[in-house]
């Protein structure tokens, strides 16, 4: 990874934007520099371009004719090493969110909404931060997620380790996932899903395939499964598909972001009453990012996006985590407030 990050080094004292990630299981850890700072954004999808959308606006992409791309094989030649989490629980951050999920639970029980996916902002304070450590770390840790740490100086730093797949095409065929609930790891992965989850992730799942059979000649659904993403379980569903030969990505987008995973149902309203309600800006959480139109490692013609999960904004010496819960009727805010909790542990021990 030397040699990308020697490269990451010199566009941040030229203040040039760059991402670098890997995929998920993949060795291939890929760099995409940008020879100027400007900020191209997308409307129609159709550029080849590595994209990266927020929750709500215009979509940042750097497009291929713009940038450099760089390779390294992710190996590790050296231990690893845990860090000590903070523990410490803000009371005032804690009676907030659990504030903000009952009225999330009564709006539900009122009919109003089937699902909420309700969320909260962290920071932490970094005495020193070492990005070329964290990313490693986050590589290490997550094998199984899409690893990146993206840079705009117009924009900012972002880093993440996502377990969720948005959507993904090649010759018109697609695969996507739904993907809800969340367990601690504790050794297994066969565990008890309550109904509550169950039934979080069916919402999920129904309302990805209902939309998605206006694009498509064939759609196939699996059986959810318990899956792991670091030191959290989750319930994932996967979804894929032929795609019509008049499909476009841009159609494709707007039915899918954000999905219920990450806003709710209807989405219109979950995502009114989201950006009423949390009390912040959500930024780039949930929005999504990866490969538009273009495999920059085999140089093929296709699409990876993944949704912006796990992530964490890097503003001078402090680190922005946010992390969301899905909420139904059956919710729990308490139990809510401790899956956020659980979620902001994992992503500071990688700091």
């Amino acid at each position: 990874m030397k040699s990308i990050f020697e490269k990451v080094k010199i566009q941040q004292k030229l203040h040039l934007p760059f991402v670098v990630y890997r995929k998920p299981n993949s060795k291939t850890l890929i760099g995409i520099f940008q020879n100027d700072d400007h900020l191209y954004f997308t409307e129609d999808f159709k550029q080849e371009a590595f994209v990266f959308a927020p929750f709500s606006g215009f979509p940042v992409i750097f497009p291929m004719e713009k940038s450099e791309v760089k390779f390294n094989t992710v190996y590790f030649d050296h231990e690893i090493v845990d860090h000590d989490c903070l523990t410490d629980e803000n009371p005032v951050e804690r009676e907030s969110f659990i504030q903000l999920v009952q009225k999330g639970v009564e709006v539900i029980k009122d009919g109003i909404f089937n699902k909420l996916v309700l969320s909260r902002t962290e920071a932490v304070h970094l005495s020193d931060f070492n990005l070329e450590a964290v990313f490693e770390r986050i590589l290490h840790h997550y094998g199984h997620a899409f690893c990146y740490c993206w840079f705009h100086p117009k924009v900012g730093m972002w880093i993440g380790a996502t377990p969720e797949k948005l959507f993904s095409a090649k010759e018109y065929k697609f695969q996507t996932m739904a993907l809800a609930g969340t367990q601690s790891y504790a050794g297994t992965d066969v565990v008890f899903w309550k109904n509550k989850e169950r039934e979080e992730q069916e919402f999920v799942t129904d309302f990805i395939v209902e939309k998605l059979k206006k694009e498509s000649s064939e759609v196939s659904v699996s059986d959810a499964y318990t899956t792991r993403a670091g030191s959290l379980l989750h319930l994932r569903t996967d979804i894929e598909g032929v795609l019509n030969q008049d499909a476009n990505l841009k159609n494709i987008i707007d039915i899918l972001h954000p999905t219920p995973a990450v806003c709710g149902l209807p989405k219109d309203l979950s995502k009114a009453f989201i950006e009423n309600n949390e009390g912040y800006d959500r930024e780039y959480y949930s929005g999504f990012l990866g490969e538009m139109n273009y495999d920059y490692n085999t140089n093929e013609k296709s699409t990876d996006l993944y949704v912006n999960l796990r992530c964490m904004k890097i503003e001078h010496n402090t680190a922005h985590l946010f992390v969301g819960c899905g909420i139904t009727r059956d919710s729990n805010p308490e139990a809510e407030w401790k899956e956020t909790v659980n979620k902001t542990q994992t992503m500071k021990k990688i700091l």
